[in-house]
């Protein structure tokens, strides 16, 4: 596979790393995303400048050119800019990653959430993938090609305990692909979701999701992996080899007649 070009989103550390590395191994060239800062609101930090370096520096190991940008999804200039830097560099976008993402502020019943904490969950996890779609699927419409990945979550398709707006926004995101889906098909441009389940903090990508899921959770972090599994027919964790594994697949060639889909990878839990 030569002279593809993907963009990721959320590619600091975690699972967009993982899908980074994945599609660089691949033979896709790479723009990068992340924020570089923290967010008022969000008790955890977020990926720093120095991780989406870092995750460059690990593609080019395997011979991608890359580019890096750093944005916040909130921000419609800043989400245009970064589309017309990628279109500048690559003169085309082959894929979309949509895996920005946070998973806090979360941890209370719905008439406690705040409204500054509804809105940042639903601007980051679901408006933001709204505004790379916007800026990015014109260039693929005119080329009719693409494919566009939303990364998602089991929570948009189940509901889970004092996770309203994380909820919320997940299921958001799986009705955006299907209602994407069907207006891009006609001009050759996929958009499918992705729902992982719970997906071990491998050190690797310097995951922390789960972690700070089980915070909001008042799960002791030391046992969270123990307690999490016991909610997996699977009776382990999904790594997020995993998910860029499926991730990749949605992206290629091999999915060609596949949008609108919602594809789990969550050791069977949604299958109870």
């Amino acid at each position: 596979m030569t002279d593809r070009v993907a963009v990721i989103t959320g590619a600091g550390r975690g699972l967009g790393r993982a899908c980074a590395v994945r599609l660089a191994r691949d033979g896709y060239d790479l723009v990068l995303v992340d924020i570089g800062h923290d967010i008022p609101g969000v008790p955890y930090p977020l990926a720093g400048p120095e991780q989406l370096d870092h995750t460059a520096k690990l593609c080019e190991e395997h011979d991608a050119a890359v580019l890096t940008e750093l944005v916040d999804v909130r921000d419609t200039a800043a989400v245009e800019a970064m589309a017309a830097a990628a279109l500048d560099r690559y003169g085309h976008i082959d894929v979309l990653v949509n895996n920005a993402g946070i998973a806090a502020p979360s941890g209370k019943p719905v008439h406690e959430v705040t409204e500054t904490e509804w809105t940042v969950m639903l601007d980051v996890d679901l408006s933001g993938a709204w505004r790379t779609i916007k800026a990015l699927v014109p260039s693929m419409v005119e080329q009719r090609s693409g494919s566009i990945v939303n990364v998602a979550s089991t929570a948009g398709q189940v509901g889970y305990r004092h996770f309203a707006g994380y909820v919320a926004a997940k299921h958001g995101l799986v009705g955006l692909t299907r209602a994407a889906a069907l207006d891009y098909a006609p001009h050759g441009v996929r958009v499918n979701a992705l729902c992982p389940g719970s997906v071990r903090d491998d050190p690797t990508v310097e995951g922390r999701m789960l972690s700070e899921i089980a915070r909001s959770l008042d799960v002791p972090v030391a046992d969270h992996e123990t307690v999490f599994i016991r909610d997996q027919p699977m009776n382990r964790l999904v790594d997020p080899d995993d998910v860029a594994g499926a991730a990749a697949w949605l992206a290629g060639p091999d999915s060609a007649r596949v949008t609108g889909a919602v594809i789990t990878v969550d050791a069977g839990f949604s299958a109870r």
